[in-house]
């Protein structure tokens, strides 16, 4: 994707990228909170918080995937949503606004790499796939080092890369297409994209934070079990298919081309063996000179 396509829990932003995007990624987003629902609800639970955090900022918030799971958790909060994406932003302000959250949420389009990102002094922040987006995390840590509030949680949860949808044999006429179609958007994502699938502990400490908790998730969702499944492989394989499809050979692009038809009889919104993977590191850190 010039962003992660479909990678999940309200990442893939644009950081830095203006509106591009748009309404499909977006939809990207928003189908990403139904399919990780279970999942993002539980990661949620697990946070170490010492009380309830009474200002939150969401680093990176896309549509709200995150916003939304911490105000279910933290009602009495105020969620600061910060994105690149105006257009984002907006559908995320429109769904606050339509589920009462109104007054506890703010948005604030921004540069994330830029001069000046209104942090304020949260209790928590949640950065879910945005630090890799950065073209310097280290900066931003710095920056989230120095906002938080005594006892602050930062939260950061990280990607792997594109997630798969289909059995290693599939489809029928391209065997381990999406292998092919990873590797190649891998490639392309390290171009603009070199933080993707860092190890940041390093960073936390280089940054003078401590880890206080952290996590590998390896999360798969059977199509069976969502009926979300469908429609968010067929909205993710097809930014993946705008953003590779000159770098693919013919057969694969073929091949591709028919899976995100969705009148094709081998689309994948007709396949019953869709089961959606994806790894999900996550770390809760705080400043390790505050305790």
């Amino acid at each position: 994707m010039s962003e992660d396509h479909g990678h999940g829990h309200g990442h893939g932003h644009g950081h830095g990228h203006g509106d591009a995007g748009g309404a499909d990624m977006a939809e990207v987003l928003d189908l990403d909170a139904v399919v990780f629902g279970d999942h993002l609800a539980d990661l949620v639970s697990w946070l170490p918080v010492r009380e309830a955090p009474r200002e939150i900022v969401d680093l990176g918030a896309g549509t709200g995937v995150g916003t939304f799971a911490l105000l279910d958790r933290f009602p009495d909060a105020h969620v600061t949503a910060l994105d690149s994406s105006s257009a984002h932003l907006r559908r995320l302000q429109e769904k606050a606004d339509a589920a009462g959250w109104a007054g506890q949420v703010d948005v604030l389009p921004c540069d994330l790499d830029g001069e000046q990102v209104p942090l304020g002094t949260p209790d928590l922040v949640w950065a879910s796939a945005s630090l890799h987006h950065l073209a310097d995390p280290e900066r931003m840590l710095r920056r989230l080092h120095d906002a938080l509030a005594p006892g602050g949680l930062l939260v950061v949860v990280e990607i792997d890369g594109f997630p798969r949808f289909l059995p290693d044999d599939a489809p029928e006429d391209s065997p381990g297409l999406e292998v092919r179609a990873r590797a190649v958007a891998d490639r392309r994502a390290a171009e603009h994209m070199p933080h993707r699938g860092a190890d940041f502990a390093p960073l936390f400490g280089a940054t003078g934070f401590r880890i206080e908790a952290q996590r590998a998730d390896t999360v798969e969702v059977e199509g069976a079990r969502s009926a979300a499944v469908g429609r968010y492989a067929l909205a993710g394989l097809s930014r993946l298919r705008d953003g590779i499809a000159g770098d693919l050979s013919a057969p694969d692009r073929a091949a591709l081309d028919r899976l995100v038809d969705p009148d094709d009889p081998g689309s994948v919104l007709r396949r019953d063996d869709l089961v959606v993977r994806t790894s999900r590191p996550a770390w809760a850190v705080r400043p390790s000179a505050r305790d």
